[in-house]
């Protein structure tokens, strides 16, 4: 219930994937959507877009292949959103706004990313570059 939220915003996301064709798959007890809509979505965002994004038990990835890569990283972050639940996104946030202010790099500098970094092993750290 704590991260329902969130997850209901990531499935929310992806059902507008699967009507403009994408696809899921249940990987490790989360939906994962990819394709269609949340492929173009998350080529929009950032700089260079974004691989893969989490929302509670629901994940955005660009394709299959993408997923396969970053799944590990992703999962760190549904772990993430179990113990912060619907706080989880306000305080990433403000993390990343404070570090931008800060002079430092909202993405790679955010505690989250710092630990699922950490924790994932050099696997997606090789790919990501």
């Amino acid at each position: 219930m704590w991260t329902s939220p969130n997850s209901l915003i990531g499935l929310s996301l992806g059902l507008i994937g699967l009507l403009t064709g994408g696809r899921v798959q249940v990987k490790e007890g989360c939906l994962e959507f990819f394709g269609g809509f949340v492929s173009g979505g998350l080529a929009c965002l950032g700089r260079q877009g974004v691989a893969a994004m989490t929302l509670g038990h629901a994940i955005l990835g660009q394709d299959i292949e993408t997923l396969e890569i970053v799944r590990t990283h992703e999962q760190i972050h549904v772990r993430q959103y179990e113990k912060w639940g619907v706080l989880f996104i306000p305080v990433y946030l403000v993390c990343s706004i404070y570090l931008w202010f800060a002079g430092k790099d909202c993405y790679r500098d955010n505690p989250f990313e710092q630990q699922a970094y950490r924790l994932e092993g050099s696997r997606v750290k090789a790919w990501r570059g």
